[in-house]
């Protein structure tokens, strides 16, 4: 049995480390297979040498995280989970010292949670034209929409355009009852329910009014040159690649775009092509342009998120092979 110590300098982060009812250390203790037990300011964790060194470098991970002022969470500490793994912990400096992508309504931070996050984010400053491909939970539209209303605040663009085709989900949902604005809402509900989180309901409102925020279904871009402007693309796994096409010329002077999308949703007709999944290909190596791939390990909603994707994923190479 081997056994090593981790000195503790603040006693209060104990209480973030161990979580409500030790539920932190209990996970630590499943994964690695170790026991871990703490006295005054020292944690012990005990087990196989392999499993115990690799358990005390997810507790300096965690403890590296709660002395840049995080909270540990399910998904937080999964992350360093992952992170220990792959040997990739020192990289946790990475998005500690990331910069704060703009504050919420109610006054909490944006910023990355992943890697694959930092990455995502970086690609939108630095390019114009931004795809990101990943499944869902992994952060592609709330974080595309904090940068467009991080743009917008700064003024580097004078107003906010947000699109996505209007394409059920696997199931027909008839003639729906309303004016045409009312028809479309359902489809959009995404983009209102991120921007409402950045804004607030009575700023949204203001700014949608004035005409500096905009949220239509891809069908209104037809015809239009889109100047000065944050234009974000959602669910554009459903594009036919006409479409596509149409969305990304629509681009004019002093613009940015972000074209989101999980290619493993694809809600189209069967036989007809999924234009994100064209200009993966058509668009790769062209200058300006950057396609971010996140994967599951950059979920950020419930571990059961990620857990499903896995899964699917599985499924789907077994059965190709």
């Amino acid at each position: 049995m081997f056994e090593q110590t981790v000195n503790i300098d603040r006693i209060e982060h104990i209480v973030n480390l161990f979580g409500n009812f030790d539920e932190n250390i209990i996970k630590i203790e499943k994964e690695f297979n170790v026991s871990v037990s703490t006295h005054s300011s020292e944690i012990k964790i005990k087990g196989e040498t392999e499993n115990v060194l690799a358990a005390v470098r997810v507790v300096q991970g965690l403890l590296h995280l709660i002395d840049k002022g995080e909270v540990i969470t399910d998904q937080n500490l999964h992350y360093v989970f992952t992170l220990v793994k792959e040997n990739k912990e020192e990289k946790l400096n990475l998005i500690t010292d990331s910069e704060c992508v703009c504050i919420t309504s109610k006054g909490r931070p944006v910023k990355p949670k992943t890697l694959g996050q930092k990455k995502y984010l970086e690609a939108i400053t630095n390019n114009t034209i931004t795809v990101g491909v990943g499944p869902a939970g992994t952060g592609k539209t709330y974080l595309a929409v904090a940068m467009a209303v991080q743009a917008f605040r700064q003024k580097q663009v004078s107003r906010i355009i947000l699109t996505r085709p209007a394409v059920e989900a696997g199931e027909k949902l008839g003639f729906l009852p309303g004016d045409l604005q009312q028809k479309v809402d359902p489809y959009l509900r995404p983009l209102y329910d991120a921007l409402f989180d950045m804004l607030g309901a009575e700023a949204f409102a203001r700014y949608q009014e004035r005409g500096d925020i905009e949220v239509a279904p891809l069908a209104y871009m037809r015809g239009r040159t889109l100047d000065d402007s944050f234009i974000i693309l959602d669910e554009a796994q459903n594009t036919s690649c006409e479409q596509m096409k149409m969305f990304l010329t629509r681009l004019g002077f002093n613009s940015k775009a972000v074209v989101t999308g999980d290619v493993t949703q694809i809600d189209l007709p069967d036989g007809k092509k999924s234009g994100l999944k064209d200009i993966m290909t058509v668009l790769k190596g062209v200058d300006d342009i950057s396609i971010v791939k996140l994967t599951g390990k950059d979920v950020v909603r419930h571990k059961l998120v990620m857990e499903i994707i896995k899964a699917y994923e599985r499924h789907e190479n077994s059965r190709r092979k």
